[in-house]
Order: C-alpha cells, then structure tokens, then sequence
C-alpha cells in the first residue's frame, strides 16, 4: 500500500505530514514519561522482522495480486501503540530513502495509512478490548488468551487494513487525481485488501501466538492468571529465536515473493499480462499528477536510494534482495533503537533540570 508521489497533490501530501507528525510527537512525549529501556531488544527485533516481512509479498489466489505484511498491529500488540507506531515511522522512512519504496512525498500519507490505523485504532479499539475482556473465560486462562490473540490479530488486521485503503482512496480523490473515481477505486481497493487483510492475520497471529508460549509477558495487556501462563524461553532465546527469523525471511524467503502487484497496484494497473483483469487500467508510465514537489522529492530519493527496489542499482542479481533484507533489518533494529534511547536521553535530561 505503498503510495507514489503522483497519487498525491503536494497540499493533500502536506496535509498527511502535519497529521503523521503530530502523531508522532504524541508518541515521543508518551515515551518521555515511560520507562521504555526494558523494550530496547524487543523494538529492535520486533522492527525489523516487521521490514523483512514487508519484503515478502504473499499471492492472493485467483486475483493476480499480491499483498504483504503491514504490521501495525504486531508492532502495538508487542510495543504498545506509541512504541510501535515510532517502530513503523522508522521502518516507512528507510524504505523510502534507501530502498525507494513509496513516494517521498508520499510519506506522511504512507505512514497514516499503514502505521496510524494499525497501531492506534486497532490496539485501542480492538487489541486492548479484546484482550481486558472476559471472552473465551470458560476455557481456562491459558486457552481463553490464545482466542483471544487470534480473535483481536485477525479482526485487527482486517479492520485496520480497510481503513488504510479507504484512505487511500480519500487522499487520492482529494488530490484530483481523476482516472481513480471515487466509487470504482472504492469497488475495487476494498476487496483486496480485505483479503490482504485476513492473510495478514494470520501471520501477525502466528507470530504473536509464539510470543504467547515463549514469553506471555512481552505482549501487552495478557492476563497471565497469577503464573498460570509461564513462560517456556528466558527472553534472550525468544529474541534470538525471533532474530534468526528475520535474517531467514530478509535474507532468504525474500527471494521467493510474489510478483504479482500489490493491491494498490492491482487495483490501479490491473495484471493482464498474466491473464487477469485491468481493473482501472491505468498506464503505469504515465498516470496521476506531477508537481514540482514530487520532481524534487524523486530526486532526492534518487540520491538516497542505494538499493532500489530491494536490488543492486542496474542489476538483476538475486543477491541484490538477500543484502536489501539483511542490511535493511540491520539499519530499521538500529535506528529504532536511537528513536527510543533519544527519548530516555530528552526524558533523564528534563529530569535532571527539574532537580
């Protein structure tokens, strides 16, 4: 779900921005007043599994699309929403400026759409009620949780996902971007990404089921039942354990991802080579807006991107996206650690005057 600048008017880009920015501000201030040291090792893996899972694109049968993880959700569940919305920011903004993923311009839109709704509507209104509620209570404590992770993972990721693309497609109108209208953008953006939806599900679900059996405490808002849910990993195995898989699905399985287009893609292009429908069939090298903002916004991404498209710049190379997901993973575990580590330093030095 990754928007190019010529989706967007540079005032709707502008707007995005200001909205994504005031978001993340929030988020910093709330981490100031929080102890976050303790979640420095699991941010760190958490993210960049998070980006190497981004990198997998899985195959929606019978579409010719495609969709992959978005992982907003995953993120709040482990993090909570102000630490996992951070964990996406970083994660958004690396692809863009080193691997050119997403428009620049696009940015601020990018992270509302894929990082705002996963974090904030569904660990608020979802995750955490969920999760606090008595549902599933007749099968035990350790049973009614494992529901309960499936049950807000899946709805989750579901609800959240729709949202996104609906505001895709809100950006996209108020940009005055006439070859999507509103209705049969609309018609066609939904369904697929409720499909992407469900899949995404799974995997946040999968993942977060592990964490349950490993280590329960990791997940916010699990009743453990007073020690009834014991952790069967000391919390440097299930870090390891989950590092492990971020340098297989980066550095390996990512050599296997669909490559159908994904369902913004889809729904714009179509995929008639491979016998599908044009669905809005859109000319992929000639649609949308230009401006002179997302000309400079391309530059500059032209001379950051080091490994477009996950690949070695002019080359074809397999081994282009095996170093794409490994130094990609490496660089999102760093720097979201600075985001937070940022935070302890602003939140200790306030202290310090106030003493």
């Amino acid at each position: 779900m990754h928007m190019a600048d010529a989706l967007l008017a540079p005032a709707v880009a502008a707007t995005m921005y200001v909205a994504s920015g005031a978001a993340a501000g929030v988020s910093v201030k709330t981490l100031r007043k929080d102890e976050t040291t303790a979640k420095l090792p699991t941010m760190a893996v958490t993210a960049a599994l998070v980006f190497a899972g981004q990198m997998i694109n899985y195959t929606i049968p019978g579409t010719g699309s495609s969709g992959h993880l978005c992982g907003g959700m995953l993120l709040s569940a482990l993090l909570g929403p102000q630490a996992g919305f951070l964990s996406m920011v970083v994660i958004l903004a690396i692809q863009c400026l080193f691997f050119a993923d997403g428009g620049l311009l696009a940015l601020g839109a990018n992270i509302w759409n894929m990082a705002f709704y996963g974090c904030f509507v569904g660990y608020y209104l979802l995750w955490r009620p969920i999760l606090r509620s008595k549902l599933f209570s007749k099968l035990g404590t350790k049973a009614a949780g494992r529901s309960k992770i499936i049950l807000a993972s899946i709805l989750g990721c579901v609800v959240t996902l729709q949202l996104g693309a609906f505001s895709v497609v809100l950006e996209t109108s108020l940009s005055g971007v006439t070859e999507l209208p509103f209705g049969a953008f609309v018609g066609i953006m939904q369904p697929i990404h409720l499909a992407i939806g469900l899949v995404e599900g799974l995997i946040t679900t999968a993942v977060l089921l592990f964490v349950y059996e490993s280590r329960p405490e990791l997940l916010m808002d699990v009743n453990t039942g007073d020690g009834q849910v014991q952790s069967k990993c000391s919390l440097k195995t299930t870090l390891v354990i989950l590092a492990v898989v971020v340098a297989l699905v980066g550095g390996g399985l990512s050599l296997f991802a669909s490559s159908n287009p994904d369902g913004l893609e889809w729904s714009m292009f179509g995929n008639a080579e491979a016998g599908y429908s044009d669905n809005m069939g859109l000319d992929e090298e000639s649609y949308g807006i230009s401006s002179s903002a997302a000309e400079t916004a391309g530059a500059i991404q032209e001379k950051t991107a080091f490994l477009p498209d996950y690949a070695f710049a002019g080359s074809d190379s397999a081994a282009g996206t095996t170093v794409s997901g490994l130094v990609g993973s490496a660089i999102v575990a760093a720097v979201a650690v600075l985001v937070c580590v940022a935070g302890g330093f602003f939140r200790k030095k306030k202290h310090t005057a106030k003493a």
